[in-house]
């Protein structure tokens, strides 16, 4: 087990893609709202470094909501060809404007469009509603580079805890906690 968990969860990290886990980037991420009413849903990692770790959304839907309200979140990645998971909390911030929309041109062009398209998290009458909203998009922007809407872009979740999880036999699983203490990390081995 490396001493930061950073280059350790890199290196879980590739170790998931070399083991061919399928989507090794999808986490389930936990908000909670004012009330301390919980909503967990699975969201794809975009990006990891020291400073957190990063995914993009609405900032109108309802896990925005609850960050707003409530910065603290939980992410949890399972991997389990390998026996492994990892547990991260830590509260969020959004990235920059520009890191959004550099990240947004990246994006492909039907997931541009229903990023414009989308009120994520809001009733709609039908599916139709939806590709009429998607076809009105595709006309205001033909021919053009499809902008970053402002309600969209990225969270990063800076990190205070993370425990790495390994599958033993006999349910004598590895786990190991880092606790961020100032700007260093200190970790300890839990009982399975």
């Amino acid at each position: 087990m490396k001493t930061d968990p950073i280059q350790q969860f890199a290196e879980w990290f590739t170790d998931a893609q070399k083991a061919k886990e399928p989507i090794p980037e999808s986490m389930a991420v936990a908000t909670a709202n004012s009330e301390g009413k919980p909503s967990v849903r699975i969201l794809l990692l975009k990006e990891f470094s020291p400073k957190g770790f990063v995914f993009f959304t609405n900032y109108e839907s309802r896990k925005s909501s609850d960050l707003k309200e409530n910065p603290q979140v939980a992410l949890t990645f399972h991997w389990p060809r390998l026996e492994r998971q990892i547990r991260i909390e830590g509260k969020v911030k959004k990235v920059t404007r520009a890191e959004s929309q550099a990240y947004f041109s990246t994006r492909p062009k039907g997931s541009q469009m229903g990023a414009w398209a989308s009120p994520q998290s809001t009733a709609i009458n039908s599916r139709d509603y939806l590709n009429e909203r998607v076809e009105s998009f595709e006309q205001k922007f033909k021919g053009k580079k499809i902008p970053c809407p402002p309600h969209w872009g990225g969270f990063r979740v800076v990190p205070e805890r993370i425990e790495f999880w390994q599958g033993r036999p006999d349910r004598l699983h590895d786990r190991f906690l880092f606790v961020k203490e100032g700007k260093k990390w200190k970790w300890v081995r839990l009982a399975p």
